[in-house]
């Protein structure tokens, strides 16, 4: 149980994986079926071997018993016919005499002979040495040569069987011309049968059949002497009996099998050629075995007419080159040298490969084990998790420069760039989105869109990862500036707001479709859009708009934290002052807004044009945020015969004079609209003690966020607070039936 379930937490790292789940399920589902399919076709064939063994099995057993019968009623009637027949003693002593005499007359002439007929046969060789196309004499060389063998295996036998063995030696010496001649017989054999498919093109059908004849001459014979061998390994006692009565081959010397392997000989030569073609250019694979199928084809228009039906030599043929083209695939595939378009090449070559033989007459069942042994999946997830993996790499190396970068940065080097409109940018943006266009092009070279598509899901999944790590850092070093522990000095503050303002300018032109130049991320959609399905498009958009509104929010959030440290730590000092005595009659409000417009006017340039509103509304609202939180500072009260109203009115005025001067004014109207919350504000301060509930009524109604904690800071820092105003509040609280809407700017005053 173990396998599956660690492959599944390989497959399913990630929250975002789980939409895998059905693309896994479909390709396990058809892996299954392929090793189904595989299973059914082994157990058919293993059945039908099985069968044809056990037909084997009986038919020898009934001949065996036959032959056994046979025997017994021979040596019964000899037996009876010795007792039947007078001197049949002295009868058989003659016979046997006289057999024995004819074997050694004949003998006698065979060897006396033999040299004289091994030089014919050398001679008859060298003619056909001369007429290598025809070779006139195969079959006359082919019978002679049985002959001369059938000889020699007769008088070693008879000599050792003898009890004086003295001349086994000078019989070997004699009969050694003779194995030259059958080496030189079977070179012919063998070249023949290693070029057989040039003899069908060239229409020597002639020498073929005779081929064919010769290697079914053979394979009888080799029957016969594995026959023999069996009957003799079982009947040991008949044996000695019956050795006389048997001619021919002694040995089995095995043609058919000498046949099959030249047939493999012959193809391998051309997959080493194929495998040089294919790995120079991988585009070439197809074209690589154009002889591969030109081979089948002629065996079946050819070559099955001439040999023998019990051969299947098409089958046969098949069977052979298909075992050849498996391991020529598997052995490319598992070599940690193959490159990624040789495999991607092989990936799409079973559906190929399995067409054309399909017109051949081979059916894909029939032809085991699998091309690639069903491993399309497993290479199609190997490349892609390359590609992922060189990606993830590519990534890595260029946040650490980025970090590396942004923590080095000082007022000399502050390691930011401009663009052509002179905003400010950070270095790798540019590189990054580069890598991933040539990683989708290494993908598309795949020209399979399951490949692109996992790379794609994983690109989207990395560059959401890298929004977040980006925050991250910056958020970090940010916090370092805002902490209240003491801290070694930190100078360079403008320059972390410098990157503030670059990571702002990043999301947005990565986002930024105008006349000019089209975004990063729609520049990213079109390039992958060709290479993918359109089911696969429908779901890659939604993910699409989700990192769009993730860059929006990202630059948001980098403008938000830049005026957070505006607030934080320019503002530092004044902060802590209102509503306390010093706030009365200072210039606090001016002040900020002074230092902001500074900030603004040294940043408009460097600021991308679409930011400046965003920057200064979102300086507006955090500052009212601030504000309405002073009430937590400490000495903050507000007493009724002190001007507070006076000088809060005086606050909002500054502020609107300022936010009046924007050119845009939908900018002003929402600025001047967060901003009347002060009223609200003023009326909890002036409220009579028995109306401070039915002022937090209106204040909650309009505010449906507005947080209890910071009325009851309100309530406390009034001069004449008391426990009851505060439970009148909560008790109204508890009765009002508040309907919930979008945040408010009171959401974030705590």
């Amino acid at each position: 149980m173990d396998g599956p379930i660690v492959q599944l937490e390989e497959l399913l790292r990630h929250p975002d994986d789980l939409d895998k789940i059905t693309g896994l399920k479909q390709e396990f589902a058809r892996k299954k079926n392929a090793v189904d399919s595989q299973l059914r076709a082994g157990l058919r064939e293993q059945l039908e071997t099985t069968q044809s063994g056990m037909n084997g099995l009986v038919d020898g057993q009934r001949t065996l018993q036959a032959i056994k019968e046979e025997m017994m009623q021979i040596d019964k009637l000899c037996s009876e016919s010795q007792v039947m027949i007078q001197d049949f003693a002295n009868i058989n002593l003659v016979s046997k005499a006289h057999h024995n005499f004819a074997a050694v007359e004949a003998m006698r002439r065979n060897l006396e002979t033999f040299n004289e007929r091994v030089q014919r046969l050398q001679q008859m060789l060298g003619e056909d040495d001369d007429d290598m196309v025809n070779m006139p004499n195969l079959l006359p060389v082919h019978y002679e040569l049985t002959q001369l063998r059938n000889i020699r295996d007769d008088a070693m036998e008879q000599i050792q069987r003898a009890d004086d063995t003295s001349l086994k030696q000078t019989l070997e010496e004699y009969f050694e011309n003779l194995e030259g001649v059958i080496d030189w017989f079977d070179d012919h054999i063998g070249t023949i049968a290693m070029n057989l498919i040039n003899l069908l093109i060239n229409d020597n059908e002639g020498l073929v059949v005779r081929l064919a004849i010769i290697i079914e001459a053979e394979e009888k014979s080799d029957e016969k002497v594995l026959a023999l061998q069996e009957a003799l390994k079982d009947h040991k006692d008949m044996a000695t009996r019956f050795q006389m009565i048997t001619d021919g081959a002694k040995q089995v010397r095995g043609y058919k099998e000498k046949f099959l392997e030249c047939i493999k000989a012959a193809a391998e030569s051309n997959f080493r050629e194929a495998r040089g073609t294919f790995m120079e250019d991988p585009a070439k694979l197809e074209k690589s075995f154009k002889w591969y199928f030109n081979d089948l084809n002629a065996v079946k228009k050819g070559m099955v007419p001439l040999t023998p039906k019990k051969w299947k030599i098409l089958k046969t043929y098949g069977n052979i080159y298909h075992t050849l083209m498996h391991d020529f695939l598997i052995e490319i595939v598992d070599d940690p040298e193959t490159t990624s378009a040789h495999t991607l090449e092989i990936v799409g070559w079973p559906d190929k490969y399995y067409s054309k033989m399909k017109r051949l007459g081979f059916k894909q069942d029939e032809l085991a084990p699998h091309v690639i042994d069903n491993r399309e999946a497993e290479l199609v997830r190997e490349f892609r998790q390359r590609i992922i993996m060189f990606l993830d790499e590519w990534i890595e190396n260029i946040f650490t420069q980025e970090k590396k970068d942004f923590l080095e940065r000082t007022e000399e080097t502050p390691n930011i760039d401009t663009d052509e409109y002179q905003y400010f940018r950070t270095r790798y943006l540019v590189d990054l989105w580069r890598m991933l266009r040539e990683q989708i092009d290494v993908a598309g070279n795949s020209k399979r869109a399951d490949v692109v598509e996992g790379v794609i899901d994983a690109m989207m999944v990395r560059l959401r990862s890298r929004q977040a790590d980006w925050q991250k850092m910056l958020d970090d070093e940010a916090s370092r500036y805002e902490s209240t522990k003491p801290q070694l000095e930190l100078t360079n503050i403008t320059i972390m707001q410098d990157w503030l303002v670059a990571t702002a300018n990043d999301q947005i032109a990565t986002i930024d479709d105008n006349e000019d130049r089209t975004g990063y991320l729609t520049e990213f959609r079109q390039r992958f859009e060709p290479l993918v399905t359109p089911q696969y498009m429908e779901r890659a958009d939604v993910e699409l708009a989700t990192l769009r509104d993730g860059y929006i929010d990202f630059s948001t959030w980098c403008m938000t934290r830049f005026a957070t440290l505006i607030l934080t730590v320019d503002f530092k000092s004044v902060m802590p002052e209102l509503f306390t005595p010093k706030w009365y009659g200072s210039m606090a409000m001016k002040n900020m807004i002074s230092t902001f417009d500074d900030y603004l006017i040294d940043y408009r340039e460097m600021l991308h044009h679409s930011l400046v509103d965003i920057f200064t509304e979102i300086f507006a609202n955090e500052l009212l945020v601030r504000y309405l939180g002073g009430v937590h500072n400490k000495g903050a009260k507000f007493k009724r015969t002190d001007p507070f109203e006076e000088q809060m009115t005086s606050d909002i005025k500054l502020a609107f004079e300022y936010f009046d001067q924007l050119p845009n004014e939908d900018l002003k109207y929402g600025i001047r609209n967060e901003w009347r919350v002060i009223q609200n504000f003023l009326a909890l301060l002036k409220a009579d003690k028995e109306k401070v509930a039915d002022v937090f009524e209106d204040f909650k109604a309009n505010y449906w966020d507005l947080q209890i904690g910071w009325v009851e800071a309100v309530l406390r820092s009034r001069d004449d607070f008391e426990r009851s105003m505060l439970n009148s509040v909560k008790a109204r609280a508890a009765q009002m039936d508040v309907v919930r809407g979008g945040e408010t700017i009171m959401g974030k005053v705590k």
